[in-house]
């Protein structure tokens, strides 16, 4: 059975992700795949600590035709864009810049995935779709629900595709979900929600 997404022809063209353990490599497989005009911004939060010396921009950079930017605070949020948190920030949206801040953790974590999504609905309410990954615990959910009421999409990396299935598994035990999809789906699913295209997806 198919479930039809934006039957509204709403133009969304905010795209906020989060992942975890996991969530790297299925955020490898989305942007890969995506044009290099998308009209869209892109926005990640992937769980890592203070200390960890990975950088997560050149690695996502290698495999993404759209620019990989570690924003700075006060920062633009322009489209056709690609913003990743950076280590030890929470990243939110206010109003038409990226805020970064060192508030206390969420979910043992800085940066979390909720502050981003909450922020996200918050400024772009209907224009948002919220994306959770791969990772482990329930942050992001609260984030999902909060785009949800603000009139944007919902969705989850399918548990039995992520290789750890539980923060889209608390999503959708928590969340009205509107649709759990593979990797390959939701990159094909971005381009015509930022088109305004109603979509059918199983």
């Amino acid at each position: 059975m198919s479930t039809r997404l934006n039957g509204q022809s709403i133009v969304r063209d905010l795209f906020a992700f989060g992942g975890s353990a996991g969530g790297l490599e299925g955020l490898i497989g989305i942007v890969q795949r995506l044009p290099r005009d998308l009209p869209a911004t892109i926005c990640v939060v992937l769980h890592r600590s203070a200390t960890d010396s990975t950088f997560l921009a050149p690695v996502l950079a290698r495999a993404s035709t759209l620019p990989i930017i570690e924003p700075r605070d006060g920062e633009p949020v322009e489209s056709n864009r690609i913003y990743l948190a950076p280590r030890d920030f929470h990243m939110t949206m206010k109003a038409d810049h990226w805020s970064l801040d060192r508030e206390p953790k969420q979910h043992h974590m800085r940066p979390a995935v909720d502050p981003l999504f909450v922020s996200a609905a918050a400024i772009r309410g209907k224009r948002a779709v919220g994306v959770l990954l791969s990772g482990g615990g329930a942050d992001g959910v609260e984030g999902l629900i909060a785009i949800k009421a603000a009139g944007g999409l919902s969705l989850v990396q399918r548990p039995e595709q992520a290789r750890q299935p539980t923060m889209p598994l608390s999503a959708l035990r928590e969340d009205d979900v509107d649709a759990a999809l593979t990797i390959e789906e939701i990159a094909r699913l971005l381009p015509l929600l930022a088109a305004g295209c109603a979509v059918d997806v199983r």
